[in-house]
């Protein structure tokens, strides 16, 4: 099976819709706001666009927990919109990804809201329903992410109906053939509207086992790869065996690649596993075009750690989106020290990755060097937060996008964002560090130019891996070395033979030698 024509070169940029721009005075972001800072994201340098849900829904996980697959949420826009953007954006070579939520539907879905009829109901399949045991307790033992059991009791019926994520987020049944028909008519729908394609939401965990088995207790959990904040949730201390990553789930991804390829579309997975080689067969089975490097979205500042599991997860496939940050994770600048500090590495290590295969993800935001919003938890509104003690509020990642210096930062003329800004001064703006060539905005620019203008760096055989020892490491692609001094003393870059130059730098002072934490991009002449 093929991929998308146009992919190969892609470099793609996360848009959070009610947090990016607002056009319309509301207080929210929308897709008008976004057609308004398509310059700033062509100037960016990006090519693709994902855009988090846009359709009607409750918002009981914000926009996660969809009422209308096919329609436009009034708070975002219309379908008219919708076409404005993609007609915009594809003239500036831009593509739009819209996110697909197949896993679940929110609760007032009219196919739930039939299936809550009673058993013999038209839609009542299009769920997973199951009697309780025989002393009352849900059908096995799964919990849901966001804390408690996995199951909900719907009176009426008798029976409890499966929910992997909120209890407003009942899961689909990928069983039943006519849940697959819906898609399929949803994939087309947007397809012949002109998006280029879909991120599909936690692309591992559609199928189940049609047992319904208990998963394993894990006592302790294991730690993630780093950096991930809040203390371990009821989730963490199960093996998820028979609710994620069942082998039926790849046969889906592929009847979708087989509807994808007739559009030249892709399908770019959320598979939110932490091993890189399990995530690596996601996106080699003839399913997914690319899945994310999710467990660099996790990584605290160990560069040996760091190193490994970079050098790990290149390894593992060819088909990766290497996102560093994303809504549900603290931002690198954070998670590796904050300030200064915290956005030196945080661009060290997006130019190690930049000319990894496939392609680099930056999340609104990221370009600006933007670190954690401070909001008080008791003003969070994520619901993981409200229903789990200790986990962490997502909030932090989801506030609005600072523009400029004027009220709200750019992001809206009412008198209020529908999130706080967090404590976002003049520097953080987007305005402000046009005008810096060592702002963050500036340096991300280069970076990205960097990489369009290198077939080599985007193309290229490899990796081939330096012969080098934490804290350093770096590649060759071709007529092109990547290479990233992570340790806190200057190291030398060991090129191969020839007339090579500094093409890109993290530091003012390209060369063979890198400073403490710095990173370069090197071609050969």
């Amino acid at each position: 099976m093929s991929e998308p024509s146009w992919w190969r070169d892609a470099a793609v940029y996360e848009i959070y819709v009610p947090s990016f721009a607002d056009s319309n005075g509301d207080g929210w972001g929308d897709l008008p706001g976004v057609v308004e800072r398509l310059p700033y994201l062509e100037a960016l340098g990006v090519d693709v666009l994902w855009l988090t849900p846009i359709h009607p829904s409750p918002f009981a996980d914000h926009g996660y927990d969809v009422a209308d697959y096919l329609a436009v949420n009034p708070r975002f826009g219309t379908p008219a919109d919708v076409d404005r953007l993609v007609e915009a954006a594809a003239r500036r070579a831009i593509r739009v990804l819209l996110d697909l939520v197949p896993n679940h539907t929110s609760d007032q879905h009219p196919w739930f809201e039939d299936a809550r009829r009673g058993r013999d109901a038209q839609h009542r399949d299009y769920y997973v329903w199951r009697d309780a045991r025989p002393d009352g307790r849900p059908p096995n033992n799964w919990v849901s992410a966001f804390g408690g059991p996995a199951w909900t009791l719907d009176e009426p019926s008798g029976q409890f109906y499966l929910h992997l994520f909120a209890p407003q987020q009942p899961d689909l049944n990928w069983a039943e053939p006519r849940v697959a028909a819906e898609f399929d008519a949803i994939l087309r729908f947007w397809l012949e509207r002109g998006i280029a394609g879909f991120r599909v939401d936690v692309a591992h965990s559609m199928a189940k086992h049609p047992e319904l088995l208990d998963n394993p207790r894990l006592d302790p959990p294991p730690k993630p790869p780093g950096g991930r904040p809040g203390r371990p949730r009821e989730w963490d201390f199960f093996e998820h065996r028979h609710d994620l990553s069942q082998a039926e789930g790849l046969e889906i991804h592929r009847r979708w690649r087989r509807l994808a390829e007739t559009h030249d579309a892709l399908l770019l997975g959320e598979v939110n596993l932490r091993e890189p080689q399990p995530l690596g067969r996601y996106a080699s089975a003839g399913g997914l075009h690319a899945v994310f490097a999710f467990p660099m979205a996790e990584t605290s500042w160990e560069p040996a750690a760091v190193i490994a599991l970079v050098r790990e997860l290149a390894t593992a496939s060819r088909h990766l989106v290497w996102a560093h940050a994303s809504h549900d994770r603290s931002r690198p600048v954070t998670r590796f020290g904050g300030g200064a500090t915290g956005r030196r590495r945080a661009l060290t290590l997006a130019t190690l990755t930049v000319g990894l295969p496939r392609a680099p993800l930056l999340y609104q935001g990221e370009e600006l060097g933007l670190d954690d919003a401070d909001i008080a938890r008791q003003d969070a509104q994520d619901p993981l937060a409200r229903l789990t003690p200790g986990a962490f509020a997502r909030d932090v990642v989801r506030s609005p996008m600072p523009w400029t210096t004027g009220p709200n930062l750019g992001f809206t003329s009412a008198a209020a964002a529908w999130m706080p800004f967090g404590a976002r001064d003049a520097l953080d703006t987007a305005a402000a560090q046009e005008d810096d060539p060592a702002s963050p905005l500036r340096r991300h620019r280069a970076l990205l130019a960097a990489r369009r203008a290198l077939t080599d760096l985007r193309r290229g055989e490899g990796p081939d891996w330096l012969g080098v020892a934490p804290p350093l490491v770096g590649y060759r692609r071709g007529d092109c070395v990547v290479a990233a001094n992570l340790g806190t003393e200057p190291a030398q870059v060991p090129l191969p033979p020839g007339q090579w130059t500094a093409v890109f730098s993290t530091a003012d002072a390209p060369g063979r030698v890198l400073a403490a934490e710095q990173a370069a991009i090197f071609t050969r002449a």
